[in-house]
């Protein structure tokens, strides 16, 4: 089937064969699909969708499209997590460390930031020296090593993935649920997982705002992945407010290290943290249950254990040997640094989490298009949270930013973002639901 035909096809609302999925991914890969096709093919998926074939279909020929890793000879299970993104989502670098530390082995395939939300390679290159991109050998003896580690697509992994990831986020089509599936679970595949977790955000800074939406999500990635042979679990959680106390990249990986040493622990990141060790421990025969998994995770890293993976994982991969004991001597550092006051004192009430996350983008800290820079030093730091008492001592955020221009562009962002009154604020938990994709 021509390209085009294939566009006209999805466009019109007709239903793909396999083979032609095969073909136009193909495509992709080797260059001869044009840009100009494959962002009008995301866009015609992006309102047509798919069906559950064209689903299993696109996933299968995106992780076919290059290599496949084969992990024969690990004593432990392969698991891995991913999470559909948020404002202040650093969870990667403290669960891949922890579950290592606990017998598993996590050869973690991230991405870099779509839209608002950040990226967990785009924070590690914030890591003087880390290689984000090392080759598969290097990538597997690291695995081997450390017990983790969280890099980009490399040229052999899931190359159709890779050129269409980038055509989403400049072409607003990420928030298609196929299309997320299969760019997920390809990527997924291709590593040789035994067990999948997926974080699946739902709130003001989620792709997937509406919580009907964020289920519908996880069920299709639960569904899709175990008819593909590979046991998967989501869980649906909160995203109305900042993750944690920080977003921009170094200032995330600060918090990370922060979290791992014991030096402070934000108390909803610690819930979804353990929350997702739990059930990786679970899924991988670890742990009896998602609640012995959680207590698991709970001792490694509490004695220090997933500490010293992270220090292991990091240096393994050309980063700097002392980084847990002297962040502040490697990380980068914004030029200016401001305090955003309220205009009252009084309770956040609600938080527009989505429009923090574009205050990072106009800071520099993520991109306006594929081929933008970063600026890893910007963002925010200490940023209030629901129920938080703001006034003139304890501000709504700390901003970071590269001249005091920005600065004060991006504070005017942030208290438009944030809602502050005389009241009381009733949160929910952090982890709202289960889902694995089968009917209740």
């Amino acid at each position: 089937m021509l390209p085009q035909e294939l566009i006209r096809a999805k466009r019109d609302g007709g239903r793909l064969p396999a083979e032609a999925i095969a073909g136009f991914v193909a495509g992709i890969s080797d260059g001869s699909i044009s840009e100009g096709q494959a962002a009008a093919f995301a866009m015609a998926v992006f309102f047509r969708g798919l069906d559950a074939d064209e689903r299993a279909a696109l996933t299968r020929a995106m992780a076919d499209s290059g290599r496949v890793l084969v992990w024969n000879d690990l004593p432990g299970p392969v698991l891995d997590k991913h999470s559909t993104g948020g404002v202040g989502d650093k969870v990667s670098l403290m669960l891949a460390p922890i579950v290592a530390a606990c017998g598993g082995y996590v050869p973690m395939i991230s991405g870099r930031g779509l839209g608002h939300t950040g990226g967990t390679l785009d924070k590690l290159d914030s890591i003087p020296g880390y290689s984000t991109s090392p080759d598969l050998a290097s990538f597997e003896a690291v695995v081997r090593e450390a017990g983790c580690a969280v890099i980009g697509q490399t040229d052999d992994l899931a190359p159709a993935d890779r050129r269409l990831y980038a055509i989403r986020d400049v072409t607003a089509t990420v928030e298609s649920i196929p299309l997320i599936v299969a760019s997920i679970l390809s990527k997924k595949l291709a590593a040789g997982l035994q067990g999948l977790v997926m974080d699946v955000k739902t709130g003001s800074g989620a792709f997937m705002a509406k919580i009907e939406d964020a289920r519908a999500l996880a069920d299709a990635i639960a569904e899709t992945a175990n008819r593909a042979g590979l046991p998967t679990v989501a869980l649906v959680t909160d995203m109305n407010q900042v993750l944690g106390r920080t977003a921009g990249n170094a200032l995330e990986v600060r918090e990370a290290v922060d979290f791992l040493t014991g030096t402070a622990r934000d108390a909803r990141l610690l819930d979804v943290t353990l929350a997702l060790a739990g059930e990786m421990l679970a899924l991988g025969g670890l742990a009896s249950d998602p609640r012995a998994g959680r207590r698991a995770a709970e001792s490694a890293l509490h004695d220090g254990r997933a500490a010293e993976r992270f220090a292991t994982m990091v240096s393994a991969l050309g980063g700097p040997g002392d980084l847990m004991e002297r962040p502040d001597a490697h990380l980068p550092k914004a030029a200016v640094t401001r305090p955003v006051l309220p205009g009252q004192r009084g309770v956040v009430t609600a938080v527009d989490t989505r429009a923090l996350g574009m205050a990072v983008i106009g800071l520099g800290g993520g991109r306006r298009r594929a081929s933008d820079g970063i600026d890893y030093a910007v963002g925010l730091d200490a940023v209030a949270g629901l129920g938080d008492v703001v006034d003139a001592e304890h501000p709504v955020a700390v901003v970071h930013a590269r001249s005091a221009a920005d600065a004060e562009l991006a504070a005017e962002a942030v208290r438009r973002a944030v809602t502050v009154a005389d009241a009381v604020v009733m949160t929910g938990p952090v982890v709202i639901e289960r889902r694995t994709g089968e009917a209740p």
